[in-house]
């Protein structure tokens, strides 16, 4: 049998784990700096991983505007949070690949846009975070750790760098799903 003082300690436990899970959950879902500076009322719309060849290259999230759908004609931002160390040029140059296979840009452009990341991307080590804002019909920002990068001032870049992820003819489909969830139909 229970003593009156033992249920009221357990009661008491039992409420402050369900208090921390909860604000655990909550602080889970709000979103780092950058994304509250750039995007207000930013929610997270879905997470992925992507791997390659079965090995774990980076954990993706996107943020969107509370209420909107993801789309070209409105701010929004991709969070990568990496599993191991890459060099920067190898992630724009991998970048680049992505955006030729999904046929965006000239080659003159994707040369430019390949110098332009190259410039901005950095070395990053595990548990390293950059973070991509795309703002419409002007840029893509970037962050690392919370930390401004850059920027690159091309509409077009910003369309087809986001693409990579988000675009239907994506090369991680998978990821794709899991980022859009129930907006994956809508993404234009």
């Amino acid at each position: 049998m229970i003593t009156f003082p033992a249920r009221c300690f357990l009661s008491a436990f039992l409420l402050s784990t369900c208090c921390l899970t909860n604000s655990v959950q909550a602080a889970a879902n709000e979103a780092p700096p950058p994304i509250r500076d750039e995007i207000p009322q930013a929610v997270l719309q879905g997470t992925g991983t992507y791997r390659w060849f079965g090995l774990t290259i980076y954990d993706a999230a996107l943020w969107l505007p509370a209420g909107s759908n993801p789309d070209t004609r409105q701010r929004f931002a991709l969070d990568l949070t990496y599993a191991r160390n890459l060099y920067g040029n190898k992630i724009a140059e991998a970048s680049i690949d992505e955006i030729e296979k999904l046929k965006f840009g000239t080659a003159e452009q994707r040369q430019r846009w390949l110098l332009q990341m190259k410039g901005i991307f950095p070395d990053v080590r595990e548990g390293s975070r950059i973070t991509g804002i795309h703002i419409p019909n002007e840029a893509a920002r970037f962050y690392l750790n919370g930390k401004f990068l850059g920027e690159i001032r091309d509409p077009e870049f910003a369309r087809s760098f986001f693409a990579i992820w988000l675009d239907k003819k994506t090369s991680a489909p998978d990821l794709r799903s899991k980022l859009l969830g129930n907006l994956e139909k809508t993404y234009q």
